[in-house]
């Protein structure tokens, strides 16, 4: 269903977007359960006399696990659609958080971390699929407003834990598995529209083309999209994991102060996202991954060498440019690959995860051996690898020199009916 087709059926546009809605809002709720592990890393630090190679193992254990799943989920689930799998994720992350806030050893906060990768792996594939049915064919906006829903509720957790968690201690980590009963109710009835709605959807938007490009080029491409990934998660991860300590040694400022710099820096990110999608369905994909990543070099060179207030006027402003990235990202992948929708979902929010737990843990050893000081020194550098954009395809001019050898269209119309 095109645009124009949309705005000619308002009913039918308004039950979609509705639906939209709701992905948005239960992948804000799915990521602030996440959000809540990784801001609360200085409780859990002071109360298990944590390293910070420690903390790097807590990120690498959650967020491998839900990369090596995700590619998995979603090629089975190309094939097999699960709507109903939606609110077991939610269930599962949501045991996760509850084993956090009743860990009594580092041993427990381990498991809580695997348990939200496994919730995680579950809920992404099959509710990025949701977001792409429901897009109206503006599948860069879809995936953005989607994405803004899970960013926004990233923002949530260093706030909540400056304000709910700090003053009465981890346990009341458990009063937000109500905010996971909501998710898991409201992931129920989107599982039924889709169970009832989503393969007569697919048929319409299913556009039968073939890439006027090589396998080794489609593979080329993946590969360059692979390392920008990279370098926005990497750098993400200095932030996300290390700002607040960074802010505390560096600037000497308290932990609910830096709990609130760091939830502005991930308001920034939530903000950048609702830009990207929309601007590449305007201006092409390729534009907006130059921008978003190549573009902050300049800010990310500069963040480790100023004052407190530029540092956090910095940290907003890299946040809304490299956020607009990923939704660009995701959908020139599902362009290259088309009718991998599950399957491209899982590997690129994959990557995202193992990814960023892998830089989690590789900077936390680094700053065990140097300082959080000169990690940031380091991290500044990874932007130029934005530079490989160049290499990326224009998949919408074919090119005529191109072999004759092609990525073949392959559609996936697995009945929605069947649950097996």
């Amino acid at each position: 269903m095109m645009m124009s087709e949309a705005i000619r059926n308002p009913k039918e546009n308004s039950a979609t977007y509705r639906v939209l809605g709701g992905a948005s809002l239960c992948h804000l709720l799915n990521d602030m359960l996440q959000s809540l592990f990784v801001a609360a890393y200085p409780i859990f630090k002071g109360n298990f006399h944590l390293s910070f190679g420690q903390i790097g193992a807590l990120t690498l254990v959650f967020q491998i696990t839900a990369s090596l799943l995700q590619p998995l989920v979603g090629l089975y689930t190309d094939r097999r659609p699960q709507p109903y799998s939606l609110p077991v994720g939610m269930t599962i992350s949501m045991s996760g958080l509850l084993v956090l806030a009743f860990a009594q050893n580092y041993g427990m906060l381990l498991v809580g971390g695997a348990l939200l990768g496994v919730g995680s792996s579950i809920f992404h594939p099959e509710s990025s699929r949701l977001a792409r049915l429901a897009s109206g064919g503006a599948h860069g906006m879809a995936q953005s407003v989607f994405q803004v829903g899970g960013n926004f509720g990233s923002s949530l957790g260093p706030l909540l834990i400056a304000f709910v968690v700090l003053p009465r201690g981890q346990k009341s980590l458990a009063w937000f598995t109500l905010a996971a009963v909501f998710g898991i109710v409201l992931l129920t009835g989107l599982g039924h529209w889709y169970k009832q709605h989503g393969h007569a959807i697919q048929k319409k938007q299913a556009v039968k083309h073939t890439l006027h490009l090589s396998r080794k080029r489609i593979g080329g491409a993946l590969a360059v999209l692979i390392l920008l990934t990279l370098s926005k998660y990497f750098y993400l991860a200095s932030i996300t994991s290390y700002y607040v300590f960074y802010l505390m040694q560096h600037f000497h400022t308290g932990e609910r102060d830096a709990q609130l710099y760091l939830f502005l820096f991930l308001a920034a990110v939530a903000a950048g996202t609702v830009i990207g999608g929309p601007v590449g369905d305007r201006i092409g994909r390729k534009k907006v991954i130059w921008i978003s990543i190549l573009g902050v070099l300049p800010l990310t060179l500069l963040l480790p060498y100023v004052a407190l207030p530029i540092t956090v006027a910095l940290s907003v402003v890299i946040g809304l440019v490299i956020a607009s990235a990923f939704s660009a990202i995701l959908v020139y992948a599902q362009e290259l690959l088309p009718g991998r929708v599950g399957m491209v979902s899982g590997l690129f929010f994959g990557l995202a995860f193992g990814l960023g737990g892998l830089g989690a843990a590789v900077l936390g050893a680094l700053a065990d051996h140097t300082s959080i000081e000169f990690v940031y020194k380091v991290c500044s550098v990874l932007p130029a690898l934005g530079l490989l954009t160049g290499f990326l395809p224009d998949i919408h001019k074919p090119d005529a020199g191109e072999e004759a050898e092609t990525m073949p269209t392959v559609e996936v119309l697995a009945p929605l009916g069947s649950e097996e």
